[in-house]
């Protein structure tokens, strides 16, 4: 039967109709999934050289400290692999990146394997593995977080547990082959795994994100303002992030990178260290979903102050505390207190600054934080040196932890101060 000329007036045109909003959406949910599984792959990288570190000082027959220095140079290569990585990202997308990032782990893997020296496997863990890694964490943040706004906080907080997931995987999956097929053999399995699991994922996420569509034409996404307004540039308010993430992390690493030399010293032996240091991971990831959803209602600088003042607080247990038993309760209290509080600092940029320069400005925090990782190791280590004892360790890491707590206090204060300025000009 013929349709009358009203009825087609009044049916809308397919054509004219608005495309359904993809964030918060059922396709931002699959990309978050798809990012979860990019980052445990790719963070692989960050973990399994930690557990062949006996073997290889062994093998190329060099100190601890020798030993370690593959682990320095990978962290150096995370952090500026996170800025490069990131002003890509804002650019082109997470796409080409993740490609890149699966070939540089498959080539990491597979050339430290072939390593003839300490130097040139540490050398292949710093240009290759670290930079590998790097695109599977701040990057990869910042890219999912343009697909979130109403549950960024979560998003960000379950793309961020890809890493502990990695750390809590991959050592116990990895120590079996090294026992059997050797750690060389074992390198090379996990390159090729890189590249024949990694590029498939990665091409899953070629759909631009919404940011990337705000500069297209089809005008279907409206433009993101920031949420909260604060009376200092964006680069003083970006320093002061940085200076934050540097705090916050010079205090974390004192129980994160020392509680198995800490055990040892105790008496308690390197085996309870390393349960203590699972322990810590895993209290970690709830930690970090939980601060996502606690972010998602009171916002992002509110939930790191909180996570900072909890942190501080663990710090000054361990002072008093050094039963076997304490440990285990404080390392699990420390995990829960501190692993919400890196994927905060993303959620603190998207909240604050343009959402075209995400990608630049989480790269750069998050670089500080890595930072902050490797100066707290080392200071815990050389305190340690100086006084024989880990008492003025975690001391020091409570002063910087306090440095930390001031910074967000400052940065709730000027959001206040210029909120009342809008609202009574």
């Amino acid at each position: 039967m013929a349709t009358s000329q009203s009825d087609a007036h009044a049916r809308p045109s397919p054509i004219s109709a608005p495309p359904a909003n993809p964030i918060d959406g059922r396709e931002a949910w699959f990309r978050l999934l798809v990012s979860v599984m990019l980052a445990t792959i790719g963070c692989a990288g960050m973990w399994i050289v930690v557990v062949i570190l006996p073997t290889v000082q062994a093998e190329f027959g060099t100190s601890r400290a020798g030993a370690t220095l593959p682990f320095t140079l990978m962290t150096f290569g995370f952090a500026l692999g996170n800025v490069v990585g990131g002003r890509y990202v804002d650019r082109f997308g997470i796409t080409i990146p993740a490609v890149a990032a699966s070939f540089a782990l498959g080539a990491g893997f597979i050339g430290a394997a072939y390593s003839t020296s300490i130097w040139q496997f540490a050398i292949i863990h710093g240009v290759f593995i670290g930079t590998g890694v790097s695109i599977t964490f701040g990057p990869l943040i910042a890219n999912i977080s343009h697909w979130f706004d109403r549950r960024r906080g979560i998003a960000v907080a379950v793309a961020a547990s890809g890493n502990y997931i990695a750390g809590a995987l991959w050592p116990s999956v990895t120590q079996g082959f090294i026992a059997t097929e050797g750690w060389r053999a074992t390198y090379t399995g996990l390159g090729i795994f890189c590249v024949v699991t990694m590029v498939p994922l990665a091409l899953l996420l070629r759909k631009a994100s919404p940011a990337e569509n705000r500069h297209g034409s089809t005008g279907t996404v409206p433009i993101e303002t920031p949420r909260y307004f604060i009376d200092v540039s964006p680069k003083a308010f970006q320093m002061l992030l940085s200076i934050a993430g540097v705090a916050c992390c010079v205090a974390m690493a004192m129980p994160q990178v020392h509680i198995v030399a800490y055990c040892a010293d105790l008496g308690f032996g390197v085996a309870r260290g390393a349960e203590m240091l699972s322990l810590m991971l895993g209290a970690g990831i709830i930690s970090r979903l939980a601060s996502g959803f606690l972010a998602d209602y009171v916002g992002g600088v509110r939930t790191a102050l909180l996570g900072s003042v909890l942190q501080c607080l663990a710090l000054v247990f361990f002072l008093p505390f050094d039963g076997l038993m304490s440990l285990y309760v404080l390392s699990f209290m420390f995990g829960l207190a501190q692993g919400g509080i890196i994927p905060c600092y993303a959620i603190i940029i998207r909240e604050y600054l343009p959402a075209a320069e995400a990608g630049r400005r989480i790269g750069l925090v998050i670089m500080a934080t890595i930072l902050g990782m490797a100066l707290g190791g080392w200071l815990s280590g050389w305190i340690f040196d100086l006084t024989g004892s880990y008492r003025s360790a975690f001391i020091n890491g409570i002063a910087w932890n306090f440095l930390n707590i001031g910074i967000f206090v400052l940065i709730l204060w000027r959001t206040q101060r210029a909120l009342m300025a809008r609202a009574w000009p």
